[in-house]
């Protein structure tokens, strides 16, 4: 059995308003991983789970991911919409991951919507763990997703920077479409 070479990605640090962010991305440039620092270690378990023994080496992401990265942070809610996303995880994990991308910036859906855009209505629970398993936060924007009552519910890069992030849209659009408690 011939042995494959480990997958090996950049990682890059970049400072954004809410915390040092590492993003994870391959030789195509796509975004293989996009976490805050201080959830590192939940995002190399994640990159184990997909890719298994993947290495990082230090370095620049491509120039139009880092500015992109940036603009989305200076304000242009629409500058991550065109980035290529690569995961791992399964067909379903997958279609959750691609209907978040589907939300709009300054919107926020309930789970049970999202389990219903991915044609899964009584998949509730399933699309939240989906969700939780999102590898590529923040691209993939499962700080978007709030509880049916509109309530802020679990993120992974902590529920203060999912605040953050859902009011950063609300000031660039005017409003967040889509009731949730800022506080």
């Amino acid at each position: 059995m011939k042995k494959t070479q480990p997958e090996t990605f950049t990682l890059d640090r970049i400072a954004t308003p809410v915390g040092e962010v590492l993003l994870v991305t391959d030789a195509d440039g796509a975004v293989r991983a996009f976490d805050f620092t201080d959830y590192e270690a939940r995002m190399m378990k994640l990159l184990a789970r997909h890719y298994g023994e993947a290495r990082l080496t230090p370095g620049r992401a491509p120039e139009a991911v880092r500015s992109a990265i940036i603009a989305y942070f200076d304000g242009d809610l629409t500058a991550l919409d065109g980035l290529a996303v690569k995961t791992g995880g399964t067909e379903f994990q997958r279609a959750v991951w691609a209907a978040l991308r589907t939300i709009p910036a300054g919107r926020t859906w309930s789970y049970g919507q999202l389990a219903h855009a991915i044609g899964k209505p009584a998949a509730v629970r399933a699309v939240g763990l989906a969700n939780g398993a999102n590898p590529i936060g923040v691209i993939v924007p499962c700080h978007r997703v709030v509880g049916a009552n509109g309530t802020l519910t679990g993120y992974a890069g902590g529920l203060e920077r999912k605040r953050w992030l859902l009011a950063h849209e609300a000031s660039q659009e005017g409003t967040v479409q889509g009731a949730f408690a800022l506080d």
